[in-house]
């Protein structure tokens, strides 16, 4: 037996035999009970400290256990806008078997540390499909980029996107109207159409989709992903390594 189902057991003795006269008796506990009680209750946890922090660690497992549940019913009851929003941008293998999804934010330091690591997932995998959904949390900056990189790919084409995409994540200092206008002539697309577009209601109603969408998945910060397909999936909250992404593509697939 290990020590924590030893620690249950005694701490149950303890309320056995505080609950058989309050039972009986069908009264309170008294102040000397409850006295009692909790000084059998410190007196154990003093000779076992380390029952303390087994119960912080089952605690949390409990808690991401329920999580993970309350998570997994969420991506099943919105999958279609998920992995099918008709309004994101695709890539990876069009065809996969799985679907990454990612609500990413350009100023977001851990988005970018993610990228090189979704790029040696999709890679190594070879049969994943990749969504990427823009999710300008951060401030005015990160809004004003992603509503370029959405009036990027309305007004030119999905490999245009991509390369805005790969750009923006690496970009140094203030995004201004100038950086829009050298990047949109860098991609050769018309600046003046690009810029104009920014703030059209078809770029403000793919940015508020997502919000909406990210609201309902509970989703508050970036990266974070979801895998899977229109069965389901998995929601994954953070930064996530390669190999971490590879191990969850084979526990999906099953």
């Amino acid at each position: 037996m290990t020590r924590l189902p030893l620690a249950v057991a005694a701490l149950a003795a303890a309320l056995h035999l505080t609950a058989a006269p309050l039972a009986a008796q069908t009264m309170p506990m008294t102040d000397e009970e409850r006295a009692a009680f909790g000084a059998n209750v410190r007196a154990y946890l003093m000779e076992n400290p380390e029952v303390i922090f087994e119960a912080v660690a089952e605690f949390e497992r409990r808690t991401a256990e329920a999580q993970s549940g309350m998570d997994a019913t969420l991506v099943e009851i919105n999958a279609e806008e998920i992995f099918a929003d008709g309004h994101s941008w695709v890539g990876g293998n069009l065809d996969g078997d799985l679907t990454l999804v990612e609500f990413m934010d350009y100023r977001c330091s851990f988005c970018r540390r993610a990228q090189p690591q979704m790029a040696e997932f999709l890679a190594a995998d070879g049969n994943v499909r990749l969504i990427i959904k823009e999710f300008p949390i951060l401030g005015p900056q990160s809004e004003v980029m992603s509503r370029f990189a959405v009036a990027t790919q309305q007004r030119g084409s999905a490999e245009q996107y991509e390369q805005a995409h790969d750009r923006l994540m690496a970009w140094e200092g203030d995004f201004t109207e100038t950086s829009a206008r050298l990047l949109a002539d860098e991609l050769g697309l018309d600046a003046e159409d690009v810029i104009g577009h920014m703030n059209s209601d078809d770029v403000s109603a793919v940015l508020q989709a997502n919000r909406e969408l990210a609201q309902r998945l509970q989703i508050s910060g970036t990266p974070t992903f979801v895998m899977g397909g229109l069965e389901g999936g998995e929601l994954l909250r953070g930064y996530m390594p390669a190999d971490e992404m590879q191990g969850i593509a084979a526990r999906l697939r099953g």
